[in-house]
């Protein structure tokens, strides 16, 4: 987290609802906990025996969320991701898919990423709760926290694992919410882009009043839509770029329009050099014509244009979702009080996935479908057929979450020490389903097409008595033609399945802290802690690995060898009960050692150790040391070093293996297939160690009032990394080739003659990650013409993010917009400018300024690119807000993002030439939308 470091100063400069805050800023330090700036005596983020945040010597951001909707009215987990920080972060634009295991079945959901080392090394709170995972991967979709009560988020960077627990390397993101809310406040908006697409609406209301002297209550209902974009096709810019090449004797080069010469949307028939209609494609159906060439490139059958079909997959999922929190709190006496909550999220995202690629299917020259004079001129009884079937409505996936969250606890005091006693239950439930997924089965039998009785088309199957009651409903399907094929039949080969996962989290925490001893510079602070959790994990499908087709009398493209043709091309295994117990004791201290001296207003040391037990993969041990050296009111320095851990998930260890399918390509041969690659999970794994590394320092000039710098730098270093290793890697197929690497080659299955037959996936403890940068941020609240203005500028550096395996080059994602395993666009320098200025009265202008350099397209350095097709150029977008008090408990906003409609330079991944249309095409971190305008409400009473 690049920026974290800096925000100590931030908090004041946000602390406003509608208008910039008065030039004074109190501190700039550490985070303040309410909007008051004389509330100081607060504990800190990633801490629990710091309470004021001017000694933290952990770096924190911190922003509310006034501050954020201001410049980004949409969903708070969508908005904090303009912080520089988030890069890698997930959302409803990162390749939406339900298929895969990003984001634990939700590749939409709302992912934190800190410093960009991965979603699942950031530990999400809530007041300095773990959040329970919502997902089978222990991934936190962010949405489920109840984001109108949230007041403010804080951002601690570096790990804190002795504080917080395991996941917490490369920090915590800990939202905060308004315990103390009285009143009723409302708020609604609406918005649509430039190109009248992804429309959005959002309603939210909340309430909280003060019941007698020591109780009180609130409540907030939340409903959010998002339309998304279901066509990557919608934008011009995108325009399927893929990359092609070898990297080695083929330069890898950019495809700009890529289509799949050999499957155009019509079909291209294969039937030998010796007939006449060999390479020949239906531009019309039952009518051949030549095939239309695109721009031919060395080493690849992929083209630019052409009469090729291509992948048109969802560009931005949709989003429709309904939230509900309470809370309820009272003292029970004078030292002691108590509080429940209670939350529900229940979120459906949509999303649409590939066309079906008939690949080499084979076919009878009596097909009934094809047209006589064509038969004739067919010299084999069979010939090969090639098509992007794109007749149907696509592979419809649908993510549909239920999250619920119950937490009570007590809190109070006892011979001067605080203490408390919280319990966290979380049940998630993901139901997935799939719309239009292909039955292999079916598909072979409506291929099969002959003249029946009547003279009518018929499935050979269902004239053979042993099968014709297993295909009396079989409609015979005509691919002779990009619309030949009937509604029928499409629907005869299409099914509908459906996975429902639940992950369940029980969660017990106690502290107690207080002030055992005093030095000549103040009094020391201690903290003991205790956790226990349990988390369970089962699964249900009915479309699952194992089901496999009954090929009986089904004359072509029904596999009987190696274990038979599996009966869906997209599955989701079972899962029996597992579970995973941990217990952790933790002690944190800190001792003023000098204070008043010459260059030593205040100094002060910080420890914590922690001792972390899992029944799955065994114990270990976290600490942190850190210092926070006052040199005088203007200066402070500040430096941690810690260690951290990162214990691999249920789904890690004992996830049952699923299969994907893709056009794959095979880099030894240079040709692209459609095969399976094989999920697997591995109960060998142990903990992931990291260390991290930071010094800062805070400036606030006494003599430039309203201004504050920080400058932050970190090292993290990462051992026995859990890498997720894909056979279908450049890397790993590298390393095979030419090294013969026996731990890669095992992951690429070929048959006897060569050709892939699958691909492996699994979690392996065998990477280090190393990275480091800088964060910069610098805040200025003062006046013009007499007018409150605040700045704030964040910047982060992170030149490097190396992932080392043995046997294979390092990849350095740093500057890289494309990795494989997930790896999302990492430039090296990230840009947030924030100015917000009240020209008049009643009238509030923001402006957000967001910038990225330029990146390579590849982290592998052995890999070389033809001169020009390597980088992507660098990329900003310009936000506006104008927001206008239509009465003290009324504010109305209109809200442009992208307002100069900067579209994103296109590129994708190495070996990405065989799925036009359906991956990356463009930086993660990029505006896939465009302009886009947005009109809203908000009421304060």
């Amino acid at each position: 987290m690049t920026s974290a470091s800096l925000g100590a100063m931030a908090a004041p400069v946000f602390a406003q609802d509608s208008a910039p805050a008065a030039p004074a800023v109190e501190s700039v330090s550490a985070p303040a906990a309410t909007n008051s700036p004389g509330d100081k005596d607060i504990i800190v983020t990633g801490s629990r025996t710091v309470k004021n945040g001017n000694d933290s010597p952990t770096p924190v951001t911190v922003v509310t969320t006034d501050a954020l909707s201001n410049v980004r009215p949409t969903s708070l987990t969508d908005s904090i991701q303009v912080m520089p920080v988030f890069s890698g972060s997930r959302g409803l634009s990162s390749n939406p898919t339900a298929t895969g295991t990003t984001g634990g079945g939700n590749g939409s959901a709302a992912q934190m990423n800190l410093r960009n080392v991965g979603a699942n090394r950031t530990l999400v709170l809530m007041d300095g709760k773990r959040v329970p995972p919502t997902s089978f991967t222990n991934i936190v979709d962010a949405d489920v926290i109840p984001q109108l009560l949230i007041k403010r988020v804080d951002l601690v960077t570096g790990g804190v694992s002795a504080v917080y627990g395991s996941d917490a390397v490369s920090g915590v993101v800990n939202f905060i919410t308004d315990t103390t809310f009285t009143g009723f406040k409302a708020q609604a908006s609406g918005g649509i882009s430039s190109r009248h697409d992804d429309p959005t609406a959002d309603v939210g209301l909340a309430w909280g009043k003060k019941l007698g002297d020591s109780s009180h209550f609130e409540v907030s209902y939340e409903y959010r839509y998002d339309g998304g974009i279901d066509r990557r096709s919608s934008r011009d810019w995108l325009n399927r770029t893929t990359i092609g090449g070898n990297g080695s004797t083929i330069p890898y080069y950019q495809i700009p329009n890529s289509t799949l010469s050999a499957q155009p949307f019509g079909g291209r028939i294969t039937c030998g050099t010796g007939c006449a209609l060999n390479g020949q494609y239906f531009a019309s159906n039952g009518v051949l014509s030549p095939f239309v060439n695109g721009t031919t490139y060395t080493g690849s059958t992929t083209q630019s244009g052409g009469a090729g079909g291509y992948y048109d997959d969802s560009l931005k999922a949709s989003l429709k979702m309904h939230q509900v929190y309470a809370r309820f709190d009272t003292d029970l006496s004078d030292s002691i009080s108590a509080y429940v909550l209670a939350s529900g999220t229940f979120k459906t995202n949509g999303f649409y996935g590939n066309d079906v690629l008939l690949s080499g299917i084979t076919l009878n020259r009596n097909n009934a479908f094809l047209p006589a004079a064509y038969t004739a001129q067919i010299p084999t009884a069979t010939f090969t057929y090639n098509q992007m079937f794109n007749q149907n409505a696509r592979l419809t996936q649908e993510a549909d979450s239920r999250q619920l969250m119950f937490a009570g606890g007590f809190k109070g005091t006892l011979a001067g020490a605080a203490w408390n006693v919280d319990y966290t239950h979380g049940d998630s439930r993901l139901t997935t389903t799939l719309q239009n997924n292909l039955n292999y089965q079916k598909l072979s039998a409506a291929l099969d097409a002959v003249v029946g009785p009547n003279g009518t088309p018929v499935c050979y199957a269902s004239t053979q008595a042993a099968t014709a009651a297993a295909y009396a409903n079989c409609v015979p399907l005509n691919v002779f033609g990009p619309s030949a094929a009937s509604p029928a039949a499409v629907s005869y080969i299409f099914d509908t399945t459906r996975s429902v996962a639940t992950t369940r989290q029980d969660d017990v925490t106690a502290s107690i802290s207080k002030s055992p001893f005093s030095t000549w510079a103040g009094a020391a602070q201690v903290a003991l802690s205790g956790e226990w959790r349990r988390q369970t994990f089962i699964s249900t499908s009915n479309g699952t690995p194992s089901q496999t087709a009954d090929c009986t009398n089904l004359r072509y493209n029904c596999i009987t060898t190696g274990g038979g043709q599996q009966l869906l091309l997209n599955t989701f295994a079972p899962s029996p009960h597992i579970s995973m117990s941990v217990w952790e004791g933790a002690v944190e201290a800190t001792v003023p050692l000098l204070k008043d001296v010459r260059f030593f207003r205040a100094f002060d040391l910080t420890g914590a150790a922690r001792y972390t037990k899992y029944d799955t993969v065994g114990g270990y041990a976290t600490w942190k040391a850190g210092f926070n050296w006052e040199i005088d009111s203007d200066l402070r320095l500040r430096g941690t070093i810690s260690r951290d851990i990162r214990a691999p998930t249920l789904f890690d260890l004992f996830a049952p293996t699923t299969t994907s399918y893709s056009n794959y390509t095979d880099i030894k041969t240079g040709t692209s297939s459609f095969v399976p690659q094989y999920n697997l999970s591995n109960p060998n794994l142990t903990a992931e160690i990291g260390h991290t590394k930071t010094i800062g320092v805070v400036w606030k000039p006494h003599y430039m009032r309203g201004f504050s710098l920080a400058v932050d730098y970190y090292r993290i270093n990462i051992s026995n990394a859990i890498a997720t290793v894909q056979g279908t890697a450049a890397q790993t197929q590298s390393a095979c080739n030419t090294a013969n690497v026996a731990l890669y080659c095992s992951l690429i299955i070929r048959n006897s003659a060569g050709a892939v037959d699958h691909y492996i996936q699994v979690p392996i403890n065998l990477a280090q990650i190393q990275t480091y940068g800088v964060d910069v941020e610098a805040n200025y609240q003062g006046r013009v013409a007499g007018h409150p203005l605040s700045l704030r500028g964040l910047a982060a550096y992170q030149p490097h993010i190396r992932y080392i395996q043995p046997n294979v080059p390092t990849i350095d994602q740093g500057d890289v917009a494309f990795g494989a395993n997930g790896l999302t666009a990492s430039p090296s320098w990230r840009l947030t400018g924030m100015l917000s200025y009240m020209p008049i009265d009643k009238l509030r202008i923001d402006v957000l300024e967001r910038w990225r350099n330029a990146m390579k397209m590849s982290g592998d350095p052995t890999v070389t690119f033809a001169p020009g097709n390597g980088t992507m150029p660098a990329y900003g977008t310009t936000s506006l807000n104008v927001a206008v008090d239509v009465n003290p408990q009324a504010e109305f906003y209109i809200n442009i993002q992208n307002i100069f409609d900067a579209a994103p330079p296109p590129g994708n991944l190495t070996g990405s030439s065989g799925t036009p249309g359906q991956w990356n095409g463009f930086a993660a971190s990029d505006d896939v939308v465009g302009r886009y305008f947005t009109v809203g409400v908000k009421l304060k009473m």
